[in-house]
């Protein structure tokens, strides 16, 4: 019998993805739960597993497709691929058995496992359940959604059925495989039998049949009853959606009630809170920042810089430069060739300490602060002495547009031994830069502002910009780090000098 193998659902305001990496070719056995394959959206990578043993059919969408939701990308043969396609008769009777299993209510139980997690993350956070014990769900439905320290990945349901447990809450620390919930399958009717009875016990008006057991849970959350709310599904039937309108509707009605009687006091909404839990990038984000502030001797000195001589460059080659190698010419990649030109001048700043070592390092891999709707994440760009102004925009570029769509790898973000952070984009006139362990040193660009200078005895208007050197005093001097800074400056002001080495 050949089983869809479909897109899952996919995060709210995502519309598409794309097919990223197919790990299984055609006539390749699979088992239950194996990841066949990685779907990438905006935000997240998603992974597809095989909802039973069998044998992959046919692959539908290849690598780079893009997919809706609930889209069929691939066919799986169940069982051992030969049988199913040789003998129609087997396929007629393993099809009765989930039926005659759907129609006595008396399904599987499928557990709902954590999915295998990256490489180097060791266990997740269950971060939101969107179904509660005892709802219905369809097969590929989102059921929870799981975070890491890198990516949050969706865990779908394995079939129609009726989640019947959940053995992990909101908040709880799991590992792979780790069993989180199970699922029944095909046990609609079972499941939602008792709560009918219990309510037909309790409502002598026939509720159970215009609502079903979720909506009843919903309206007895709100304090209401069917007849309250006015249904708009087949048959009359009340809706979770009517529920939700019924209430929203009589919160508004309330609402002038509430600021008459309110008008001598403070209304009470102004002052309320939001508890929202710490999502594990910004849990690790924190833990690595205070192990810099307590595990370095940090120092920050700063100078400043005219950028003058830069953008009168920029401006009279930028569109030279965009024609002859398809990227803009920017500020970034002068900062970079100035900040590995300095490292080679000062070694120290290009070195870390391993326990009692100091590491000296004879390359250059120089980590870019990079923004992203999950938090502040510092990619590398590597051997940064052999690329030119044009390698360093392009590569920036990419790992710019990686972070915001979700995509950095594991290899995009290890090693390097330096960092550039430019707070400047936002708006950051001065700032002190905090160390990326075990990195001895991160300099900071700011925003560049016209002010008045005192030139050859002369005031003139320059646009002027502010560095900041925060560095581990444990292994750079202050002699070392004033060298470094000053000849960042230098390298800055007067570029031909990136391109004479000197």
């Amino acid at each position: 019998m050949a089983i869809d193998i479909k897109v899952p659902q996919l995060p709210e305001s995502v519309a598409d993805a794309t097919v990223a990496t197919w790990h299984v070719k055609p006539g390749d056995k699979v088992s239950r739960d194996q990841n066949l394959v990685d779907i990438e959206t905006d935000k997240v990578v998603l992974e597809v597993v095989a909802p039973e043993d069998g044998v992959i059919g046919e692959i539908i969408a290849e690598e780079g497709t893009t997919v809706g939701a609930d889209e069929v990308i691939g066919k799986l043969e169940k069982g051992d691929g030969a049988a199913a396609k040789t003998d129609a008769k087997a396929d007629s009777k393993a099809d009765d058995k989930p039926a005659a299993k759907a129609a006595s209510g008396s399904g599987e139980k499928l557990q709902v496992k954590v999915p295998q997690l990256p490489e180097s993350v060791a266990d997740a956070t269950i971060a939101t359940w969107h179904v509660k014990a005892g709802e219905a769900v369809t097969r590929d439905q989102n059921l929870v959604d799981i975070e890491t320290d890198k990516v949050v990945l969706e865990v779908v349901a394995p079939a129609d059925g009726v989640l019947a447990e959940i053995k992990q809450d909101e908040g709880a620390t799991v590992a792979a495989d780790d069993v989180i919930g199970i699922v029944e399958a095909g046990a609609a009717a079972a499941a939602s039998s008792a709560p009918a009875q219990e309510s037909a016990a309790a409502d002598d008006d026939g509720d159970s049949e215009v609502a079903g057991p979720a909506v009843r849970r919903l309206l007895a959350e709100h304090g209401l009853k069917v007849a309250d709310v006015k249904g708009t599904g087949k048959g009359g039937r009340v809706t979770k959606e009517d529920v939700e309108k019924h209430v929203k509707g009589g919160a508004k009605a309330a609402a002038p009630a509430a600021q008459a009687t309110s008008a001598a006091a403070p209304a009470a909404g102004d002052r309320d809170q939001k508890r929202v839990p710490m999502t594990r990038l910004r849990k690790t984000i924190a833990k690595r920042l205070l192990e810099a502030k307590n595990a370095t001797a940090m120092l920050t000195t700063f100078n400043e810089v005219n950028m003058k001589p830069i953008m009168d460059l920029r401006k009279k080659y930028k569109d030279v430069f965009e024609e002859r190698h398809d990227t803009r010419l920017g500020f970034m990649g002068f900062y970079v060739k100035a900040v590995t030109e300095a490292l080679k001048r000062f070694p120290e700043v290009n070195a870390s300490i391993d326990g009692d070592d100091i590491v000296y390092h004879n390359y250059f891999d120089i980590s870019i602060a990079v923004s992203t709707p999950r938090g502040l994440v510092t990619p590398v760009l590597r051997d940064t002495d052999k690329m030119s102004i044009a390698d360093v925009e392009n590569g920036i570029r990419e790992l710019a547009l990686k972070g915001r769509d979700g995509k950095l790898t594991l290899d995009d973000m290890q090693g390097g031994n330096f960092t550039i952070t430019n707070g400047g984009v936002f708006g950051s006139l001065l700032s002190t830069p905090i160390l990326n362990p075990p990195q001895s040193a991160i300099l900071g660009m700011h925003k560049i502002q016209d002010r008045p200078m005192a030139v050859d005895g002369k005031v003139e208007i320059l646009p002027m910009m502010y560095l900041a050197l925060s560095y581990d005093h444990r292994i750079i001097d202050g002699k070392e780090s004033v060298g470094f800074l000053v000849t960042i400056k230098e390298l800055l002001e007067d570029p031909q000098r990136l391109l004479l080495d000197i």
